[in-house]
């Protein structure tokens, strides 16, 4: 809490983060990065399993999830493991748990016994399908709220099964409406001392980034159905083929696409009835695609950026994780950092977003090795206990 690098604007601020594998670590690591001090409870022995998740040889990913993290480990299936976490909770400004609805009442750990040892205590649930309803009960992961939001059926090929992100897109959104909470439900009790409870559902998470998806059905009975690579009726606006390469072309606006046409050389094509405007360009969308690609064949990635530059169409090549590290605009605004982390030594990584003017949100504290690799720092440090309290309870099976 006295580290003097912390910068950040949640500086001052203690959460304990009750939750495992993405939503609920996600949540602390936003609050985390912008100075939130983030004590992560976890079980004793192996911990999060998020600590054995990612890809490659070498899970690295908890590296990011758990930065600006201190871990302490507690038994919570037995009574007194309960009253550990509740002591830690009881000196916090906020709580994230993402236990499947009705956990922490069965823990004694619910909102109401919280709220009366802690009256400004903001508490974060993370869940399938909210705290209340018919299906809250369920067990439910990440790629379940995005079925039932309505994203996966809508991403993929039309001629294939729905498709997913190559990322946990719904937990992800889970947790940063999750964060959204608790920053208003901060600015509630800077004016009245009161906590409140924040009840966020993965599928609601997913369903509120749908756009116009359930109106259009309301009102014109029309279901999205897979388009693939693009949205059907803007066009151009797809992922073309270069002879090295995929390139991403935004041009869809009237003016941009005239200056698109310009760039490939063919300025009168920008008045053909099929394609002069915005509606008419929807329609022949496939046919638009198929001449723009035809075209983009016949240059490599690097000729066709410099045009996109030159006539300003909104365009950009499709990066891989390689072309993030080569590249200069991600240097210059270090949009990825390396840290020096004691798991894996100097790893690069995103940096922490957004930016801010005075209140510089970052990476202080690099993710914990093991699980409990703080219990005396932070045991002695909020509870007041020493070494030999914290060997008393490892003896009990309690941490």
């Amino acid at each position: 809490m006295g580290d003097p690098s912390n910068t950040g604007a949640l500086k001052g601020l203690r959460v304990v983060e009750m939750g495992q594998l993405l939503a609920g670590p996600f949540c602390g690591q936003l609050l985390g990065d912008m100075g939130a001090d983030v004590i992560k409870i976890e079980a004793p022995g192996k911990g999060d399993p998020m600590r054995v998740w990612g890809q490659g040889e070498e899970k690295v990913q908890w590296e990011v999830i758990a930065r600006n993290k201190r871990s302490v480990t507690c038994n919570l299936r037995v009574p007194e493991g309960q009253d550990i976490a509740c002591q830690l909770i009881a000196k916090a400004d906020i709580l994230i748990e993402n236990f499947k609805p009705g956990t922490l009442e069965k823990w004694g750990l619910g909102p109401e016994k919280l709220h009366a040892l802690n009256p400004g205590l903001i508490i974060a649930r993370m869940s399938g399908y909210g705290q209340t309803g018919p299906y809250s009960t369920r067990a439910g992961f990440g790629g379940i709220g995005e079925a039932m939001g309505g994203w996966r059926y809508i991403v993929g090929d039309p001629d294939r099964p729905p498709a997913r992100m190559g990322v946990s897109i719904g937990d992800t959104l889970c947790a940063t409406y999750g964060t959204m909470g608790v920053l208003a439900a901060l600015h509630h009790r800077e004016k009245t001392g009161e906590g409140q409870v924040i009840d966020t559902a993965l599928y609601e998470a997913v369903l509120q980034v749908m756009e116009g998806l359930v109106p259009e059905y309301d009102h014109n009975g029309f279901i999205r159905e897979r388009s693939g690579s693009i949205l059907p009726g803007i066009a151009p606006s797809n992922v073309y083929s270069c002879n090295d390469g995929p390139f991403m072309i935004g041009a869809n606006n009237d003016a941009i696409f005239a200056r698109l046409c310009e760039a490939m050389g063919d300025p009168e094509l920008a008045n053909d009835e099929r394609y002069a405007t915005h509606l008419a360009r929807g329609k022949n969308q496939t046919e638009l695609d198929d001449l723009i690609n035809e075209w983009t064949a016949t240059l490599t990635v690097e000729q066709l950026d410099n045009l996109m530059i030159k006539h300003s169409i909104p365009a950009g090549r499709v990066y891989t994780a390689k072309d993030m590290l080569e590249d200069p605009h991600f240097k210059s605004r270090e949009a990825i950092i390396e840290v020096d982390t004691e798991g894996h030594g100097a790893l690069k990584m995103q940096n922490a977003f957004p930016r801010f003017s005075k209140t510089q949100s970052g990476v202080r504290r690099t993710a914990p090795v093991t699980p409990g690799q703080h219990n005396l720092e932070v045991m002695s440090e909020l509870l007041g206990w020493d070494e030999a309290d914290i060997k008393k309870k490892n003896e009990q099976g309690l941490m």
